[in-house]
């Protein structure tokens, strides 16, 4: 990665380690936190994440937060992500981000979105300069999570909040080579008055990506229900309608089998391919004030009738997470990013996309996991299963 080689002693660490060590105070808050914004102000100039940092207001925050633990704060499960360096999407990011500062996170500046002018499918634009893909600095990180995806995946911190309205969370995931989640559509409140945009987040694990969940929905461990493995899935390459480069398809479904292999899944093959109806012109239409929605309409009940018989026969769907691999900073040419992700902004289903590897040009690539309306917790125990079954293998 382009000027994020060294990440410092606490660079690597996850969430949820961070969290443990500053609950028992083998960690000062201050001290991750100081070295989060160390390595920022040393890659930020290269990668172009932040719109702003907020270093005195972070360290203040560290200093308090450490100041609670040694009072007895985080006694009996109290503070979970206590101490964790979190970036938030955006400068308007952090007024939702209320619930992760009560469980003890400190925001360290907002990420880069698109800037005045630029395409909201393509880049970001941070404090720098152009936001740059973490692998290969002449291809984008997708967007309009930008900035997150690339501060979580260059190391900068272990969490970033995001948003996704018609993929804007699961492609920078894909391509920056992290794990995000985009929730159901109305399970967590959102600024956007189509429904199409959903609360998410962008994490190097899938169980940083459940802690934020156990925070964001107030649950616990216990609360979810257990999952048996392996659990059923649909693999679509295109969903009927999508024409993806055959790499990023190679590279999803080998991730697909790999799942298969360690246990997580078992592949089922449905009655019918699941065929879904292009939802461009659905999307479009809901996102155009005064046009006419009577297509939309069709094309939202036809697809989620579909997806309805879909998940009554199996619990995943798998997809790529994006019809190609990243492009260039000069736009995405004529296939949008969006292809394989923009249907389940309007059918509302949760999805999550997760490292698939790595393609010809260096760049990472991502496999999609859909479930059923506000089946998260089956989601993130799928991905969370995957990591440990295939990091033992």
């Amino acid at each position: 990665m382009p000027g994020v080689r060294r990440r410092g002693r606490y660079g690597a660490a996850s969430a949820e380690e961070i969290a443990a060590a500053v609950r028992e105070r083998r960690l000062r808050a201050v001290d991750v936190v100081a070295e989060a914004l160390e390595r920022i102000g040393r890659a930020d100039p290269v990668l172009c994440a932040f719109l702003e940092v907020w270093g005195d207001q972070a360290l203040r925050r560290a200093g308090e937060l450490d100041a609670r633990v040694a009072g007895g704060a985080a006694e009996g499960g109290a503070l979970p992500l206590a101490g964790v360096p979190v970036a938030v999407k955006g400068r308007a990011g952090l007024r939702a981000a209320g619930p992760l500062l009560a469980a003890g996170c400190v925001a360290v500046g907002a990420t880069s979105v698109p800037g005045p002018g630029t395409p909201w499918q393509t880049w970001g634009l941070g404090q720098h300069g152009v936001t740059v893909n973490p692998w290969r600095a002449d291809r984008t990180p997708g967007g309009s999570s930008a900035g997150a995806a690339v501060a979580v995946a260059a190391g900068l911190v272990p969490l970033a909040t995001g948003s996704d309205g018609a993929g804007s969370v699961r492609i920078p995931a894909a391509w920056c080579g992290v794990v995000g989640l985009k929730v159901t559509a109305g399970r967590l409140p959102s600024p956007d008055r189509t429904g199409l945009a959903t609360p998410g987040v962008l994490t190097r694990t899938a169980a940083d990506t459940a802690a934020w969940w156990r925070v964001v929905t107030r649950q616990t461990v216990d609360d979810a229900a257990p999952v048996t493995f392996p659990v059923t899935a649909v693999w679509s390459p295109d969903l009927g309608f999508a024409a993806p480069d055959p790499e990023p398809v190679a590279l999803a479904r080998a991730a697909a089998d790999r799942l298969v292999d360690a246990g997580v899944v078992r592949l089922v093959r449905p009655p019918a391919p699941p065929l879904l109806l292009d939802p461009a012109p659905a999307w479009l239409a809901l996102r155009t004030p005064g046009a006419d929605l009577a297509e939309a309409r069709r094309i939202r009940a036809e697809n989620d009738r579909r997806l309805d018989r879909l998940f009554s026969g199996a619990d995943l769907l798998l997809t790529p997470t994006t019809p190609t691999p990243p492009h260039g900073h000069d736009g995405p040419g004529d296939v949008y990013s969006t292809a394989l992700t923009w249907a389940f902004n309007v059918s509302g289903h949760p999805a999550l996309s997760m490292p698939a590897g790595f393609g010809a040009d260096g760049c990472p690539a991502g496999l999609q996991l859909v479930a059923g309306p506000g089946r998260e917790a089956l989601l993130l125990a799928a991905a969370q299963e995957a990591e440990l079954r295939t990091a033992a293998a």
